[in-house]
């Protein structure tokens, strides 16, 4: 007498939440395993579909990187624009910085980062560069801080914190540090070196308010 397996049953999903369901499988993919396991099957199996159904939703595996591009990038524009300097203090200063900088240190955010790099699709980010900037004109402007110097600040802050998305935690472990140790660290030389900046400034201008 055989015994009968029965299949897995396939889920009905609507074209809309079947492409989202592909697009989250890839990224997890992308997450864990960096941009070169992006592969058809691979994202097919992570999904739960069969590899027609992602050629169906998106053409070629290419399309699909490309759409999860956009759909990073839409997530990071988002969190940097939850920036908020809501005064010219320490800790308000404190809490922007580390806001910018955990939108750029995931992980997600860095492997973006380095696929976009790698790939030659660096061009992608340009709405994220008008994020940053949307950010530094409309929520700091009232501090009395040049639009340029801002900048500069944020370029340094997202360096270092892509940099430590990537390569943060296992530095640290390597050295015989928490995991942790390199974003407290970059946080730490933030701040120290816009103290600095300020006391440079204020001696340049001392009638102009600390920045």
């Amino acid at each position: 007498m055989s015994i009968r397996k029965d299949k897995p049953q396939r889920v009905r999903r609507s074209p809309e939440d079947s492409r989202a369901n592909i697009l989250a499988a890839a990224e997890r993919i992308l997450t864990e395993s960096g941009p070169k396991a992006l592969r058809l099957a691979d994202v097919a199996k992570e999904a739960g579909v069969a590899n027609a159904t992602v050629l169906h939703h998106f053409g070629t595996i290419e399309g699909v990187h490309a759409e999860l591009m956009e759909r990073m990038i839409a997530d990071l524009i988002e969190r940097v624009l939850a920036i908020e300097l809501t005064e010219d203090t320490e800790a308000s200063r404190a809490s922007a910085l580390t806001t910018l900088f955990e939108a750029f240190e995931q992980k997600q955010a860095s492997r973006l980062a380095a696929w976009l790099e790698l790939s030659g699709e660096t061009h992608r980010l340009k709405n994220v560069r008008q994020a940053v900037r949307e950010v530094t004109q409309t929520k700091f402007h009232h501090q009395n801080v040049p639009e340029e110097f801002v900048e500069d600040v944020m370029l340094v802050c997202i360096t270092l914190a892509l940099g430590v998305g990537l390569f943060g935690p296992t530095l640290s472990e390597m050295l015989g540090k928490p995991q942790s140790r390199a974003k407290e660290m970059a946080l730490s030389i933030l701040m120290l070196g816009l103290r600095q900046l300020d006391a440079e400034r204020e001696a340049q201008n001392p009638s102009t308010p600390n920045a």
